[in-house]
């Protein structure tokens, strides 16, 4: 076996992993798998005008995106082996709601990663997306080894922003033409924590008792 198909096999440190919260609602993080399927499909459909807008697209000329989720899958699954990618379907009391991806992990003296996430409207505003991010930042801080993390959102993504603001992450920057969303290329703001931010008790702790209970 070549040196770089035993890389490949190798388990990246904290993946896979499967998290929870302890509050209402019960909030699960596990791998996404091909058997999700079904319940991605149905939730993708029901929520399509809802997510339209802020879906990542290929720009023009550009290798197309997966056109099936088995395909999907398959691409997140290999970043993940490869250490690059955390790809977590999310689970509210026992049903498929959403995804949250840690992307563009980049080891070395970065130590660095962005998050992206996507959710059901049926459970948006019961606190699932700011408490589904905070708990994959701490695993990313605490298991994988990083030592900060990014979210991109446009500025016209209230939804988003909000789990930002109720993160008390700090906006670090505004990108133009940041990424190609919805057909076309997007401004995003830019939001970001570091491990120090949130020692020694976590990102999930600071959202569940406020800023001042962090230390």
């Amino acid at each position: 076996m070549s040196l770089a198909s035993r890389i490949g096999l190798r388990r990246q440190p904290g993946w896979p992993a499967t998290l929870s919260s302890r509050r209402d609602p019960v909030v699960v993080l596990r791998p996404l798998r091909r058997s999700d399927v079904d319940a991605w499909r149905d939730t993708r459909r029901r929520n399509a005008a809802w997510l339209v807008r802020w879906d990542a697209t290929a720009p023009p000329g550009s290798p197309s995106r997966p056109v099936s989720f088995r395909a999907l899958v398959r691409r997140l699954s290999a970043s993940a082996r490869a250490g690059t990618t955390l790809p977590w379907a999310i689970e509210v009391d026992g049903r498929f709601v959403g995804q949250v991806t840690v992307n563009n992990i980049v080891r070395g003296s970065a130590q660095f990663a962005s998050v992206g996430y996507w959710l059901d409207q049926d459970v948006a505003g019961r606190g699932v997306m700011p408490r589904a991010v905070a708990m994959a930042v701490d695993h990313c801080f605490t298991v994988v080894g990083l030592h900060r993390i990014e979210v991109a959102i446009r500025p016209e993504n209230s939804n988003s922003l909000r789990v930002v603001e109720k993160l008390d992450l700090h906006e670090v920057g505004y990108a133009p033409a940041y990424l190609h969303i919805d057909g076309e290329w997007r401004d995003h703001r830019l939001y970001a924590v570091t491990r120090e931010d949130v020692a020694p008790r976590g990102l999930l702790h600071r959202l569940e008792h406020g800023p001042s209970a962090t230390a």
